[in-house]
């Protein structure tokens, strides 16, 4: 696997995931307590033997380059990496990236080596666990020229995706980048028959997307990046690909998330703790790796938990009830507290003696969560201090506060979630 290439595209401006993207990149957002999205794709590459990897950033990429830098280290003598490339003026281009095509090809100086023959091309805020190892299987197989991972889905799943037709050998005949009809969709509809021909249940599901995740031959990336100036991959690139290129498709039927919006990060959150979940973080096999923190054990007394994430080095107190939540490293939670299907992003740092006694003469809560607080349905974002006897909860139902006279600094509702932004104060007693 020496001579694959992986890029990893840190992502755009994350708009649909605001207020969690106010202040870091969609593959900087925590997940699970005590991971962050870009952890997937690259402890994907490493249990497949990859560990040669570009990071591809742009916006609010500080928490993100910080991250990497402290987590993901190879010796001296495997000569693998994790490197940034983030979006920079040259000689070439004063352009920011203008999409995952343009993204690639302004850094096509890192990928146009010899000692490369193949580019692994990732997105940076999807679950899944991949062995990348059978893609490459399948891509030399095949003689194909890319190879594009697919996901069978239904009609309504499809709206939101590149779909694909594929012939009887695998091999990619149409792309159509989010059809919006019934009749676009039946342009590229599969027969279920042929996905159940392939060792894959189809369940009714007739449309075949793309994951956004690209196998290339070196050569064919850098000829479609350098004979156009197509700025999307899923958009421009690959229709015009399957015309002039073997692009070949690799079926995959394993639990897949693309984390793009509040709605799909709640509920990615919360499967992640159900007893039934769909993806499971812990694997023998295939370990999932984040930064070492080297905090204390959780300490809870009195507590009840039911169906839930507990993250390192949190201290909870007697009487709290916590329900199908996620809580976060360092979380302190007072006493009679109720926390139901929400997810606490945790702290930072630990709050110091001194710091607590300044935010008490000072009038503010401590760090964590005050005694007597209710929270439900709802994301709390990291070094949150939210008061005594407050309540959390969209009592009007909601489905968005945005634009209204409804949202204030310590919270916003998106897809009928309370998000309690980064740093937000909650005084005593505040109610939603």
């Amino acid at each position: 696997m020496r001579n694959l290439l992986t890029l990893v595209l840190g992502g755009g401006r994350g708009t649909r995931l605001y207020p969690l993207t106010h202040y870091r990149s969609k593959p900087a957002v925590p997940l699970a307590g005590k991971y962050r999205l870009i952890d997937i794709p690259l402890s994907n590459c490493i249990n497949s033997g990859l560990n040669r990897m570009y990071v591809l950033t742009q916006f609010n990429s500080v928490s993100l380059h910080r991250h990497i830098r402290r987590t993901y280290a190879f010796d001296a003598f495997s000569a693998g990496f994790v490197e940034i490339l983030a979006a920079q003026q040259t000689l070439d281009t004063e352009n920011w990236y203008q999409g995952t095509a343009d993204a690639v090809r302004q850094n096509l100086r890192y990928i146009d080596q010899l000692e490369y023959e193949y580019v692994l091309v990732l997105s940076g805020d999807q679950l899944y666990r991949m062995d990348f190892r059978q893609m490459l299987a399948a891509h030399k197989e095949s003689q194909a020229d890319v190879t594009i991972a697919g996901i069978p889905v239904d009609r309504q799943t499809a709206r939101s995706m590149g779909l694909m037709r594929v012939d009887d050998s695998g091999r990619v005949a149409g792309f159509l980048e989010k059809p919006q009809t019934d009749k676009e969709i039946d342009i590229v509809r599969m027969e279920p028959s042929w996905i159940d021909a392939r060792g894959i249940e189809s369940r009714g599901r007739d449309c075949l997307a793309s994951m956004g995740i690209y196998l290339f031959n070196r050569p064919a990336l850098v000829k479609l990046l350098t004979m156009t100036d197509y700025h999307d991959f899923g958009r421009e690139i690959f229709p015009a690909a399957t015309r002039s290129h073997r692009v070949q498709v690799h079926l995959f039927d394993g639990y897949w998330e693309d984390i793009g919006t509040i709605r799909s990060f709640y509920e990615a959150n919360l499967q992640l703790a159900a007893v039934d979940r769909p993806f499971d973080l812990a694997s023998a096999v295939a370990p999932i790796y984040t930064r070492a923190r080297f905090l204390a054990p959780s300490r809870l007394d009195g507590v009840t938990v039911r169906n839930s994430l507990i993250a390192d080095g949190c201290e909870i107190e007697d009487g709290t009830v916590i329900e199908n939540s996620v809580i976060g490293v360092r979380c302190r939670i007072g006493k009679n507290v109720t926390i139901r299907d929400s997810v606490l992003m945790g702290n930072d740092e630990y709050e110091t003696a001194a710091e607590a006694a300044q935010a008490e003469a000072a009038g503010t809560p401590r760090q964590g969560i005050g005694a007597g607080t209710t929270i439900r349905r709802a994301i709390l974002d990291k070094n949150c201090r939210i008061g005594e006897r407050v309540s959390i909860i969209n009592q009007r139902e909601l489905d968005s506060t945005e634009n209204t006279a409804d949202e204030t600094e310590q919270a916003v509702i998106r897809d009928g979630i309370v998000c309690v932004p980064r740093g937000a104060v909650v005084p005593n007693g505040w109610a939603i």
